[in-house]
């Protein structure tokens, strides 16, 4: 058992790397892999008043990042896409679902992994989890997973593009499709072009937005027939957030900022939540979401490749 002194001392550790993260990382997933990596070497437990950190700042995160969300603006500029987004979008959780039950992955798994898949990676990940009620440990495999698959495709998929003499456009909707983050898809397709980049960029923007009715559904889905629905207050400001751009004229000062204290705080966030994923969790770590995630990319890698090569102009 740690004395006073050295829970004190993790303590201050954790905090110094927490606010080392703000000031040097640029990228929400490094944050959370930093978390993971010092909970796993040093295997130091969290103490009770710092657990619900990485919610409060994720819930926080999550507010912030509605005001990049200007409904009106990416319907427009996605509009050419918005069929072939939504089909995506609604297949992939549907199927994803379906494996995740096949597999036998725990439901709340299974949600955070199909809707990580279908709609943004790690944002719908640590946007879906406190919604869900998940544990750490799920929330933490999930975004491990989509970690670790979104460096594989920034590796491979530009190779492939090249491989198979994709244009522009084609590689911007693939990427855009099968990469689960948007940080990712837009550096992968940054590596194949420019005009690869804006194209991937737009839809991507396009498929976030489903984030905002798939949060308001699980939301209502917790809650059981004869109860009062209650919207979590993060949740309710979230939709505001979301809704402001669309309304109002916000200056473009505040929107940058807005954007930047969504970085900061989910970094932090995650950060906290990479701390939650322990040795323990690893030696108990089952195969359900392992496979699941791998059964559900694996179809959809190659499924939207064949889509946007065949039928994108």
């Amino acid at each position: 058992m740690l004395n006073k002194g050295a829970i004190q001392s993790n303590t201050l550790g954790i905090l110094l790397i927490g606010l080392g993260l703000v000031v040097f990382v640029t990228n929400p997933a490094i944050a959370f892999m930093v978390g993971a990596i010092y909970s796993i070497i040093f295997n130091k437990p969290l103490p009770a008043r710092f657990r619900k950190f990485g919610t409060y700042f994720l819930q926080i995160a999550i507010v912030f990042l509605g005001f990049k969300l200007n409904a009106g603006q990416v319907i427009e500029i996605a509009k050419e896409y918005s069929v072939l987004v939504g089909g995506y979008v609604l297949l992939t959780l549907g199927l994803g679902l379906l494996i995740g039950t096949v597999v036998n992955n725990t439901p709340k798994s299974s949600q955070l992994i199909s809707a990580g898949t279908a709609i943004c990676g790690g944002t719908a990940v640590a946007t879906l989890s406190p919604v869900i009620q998940a544990r750490a440990e799920e929330t933490g495999v999930a975004l491990s997973l989509i970690f670790l698959l979104n460096i594989f495709a920034l590796l491979v998929f530009p190779y492939v593009g090249e491989l198979l003499q994709m244009t522009q456009e084609q590689f911007g909707v693939w990427v855009a499709l099968s990469i689960h983050d948007t940080s990712s898809v837009v550096a992968t397709s940054a590596i194949f072009g420019e005009e690869a980049m804006k194209v991937a960029t737009t839809v991507k923007l396009g498929r976030t937005l489903w984030l905002i009715p798939l949060v308001f559904l699980f939301s209502v889905s917790q809650k059981g027939k004869g109860t009062n629905l209650h919207l979590p207050i993060f949740i309710v400001l979230f939709i505001f957030s979301a809704s402001a751009s669309s309304i109002v004229n916000i200056p473009s000062q505040m929107l940058f900022l807005a954007a930047k204290c969504t970085t900061y705080f989910l970094m932090v966030a995650l950060f906290f939540m990479g701390l939650g994923l322990t040795r323990s969790t690893l030696q108990n770590l089952k195969r359900g979401p392992v496979i699941h995630i791998l059964s559900l990319w694996l179809l959809v890698v190659p499924a939207t490749l064949l889509l946007v090569v065949v039928n994108v102009i």
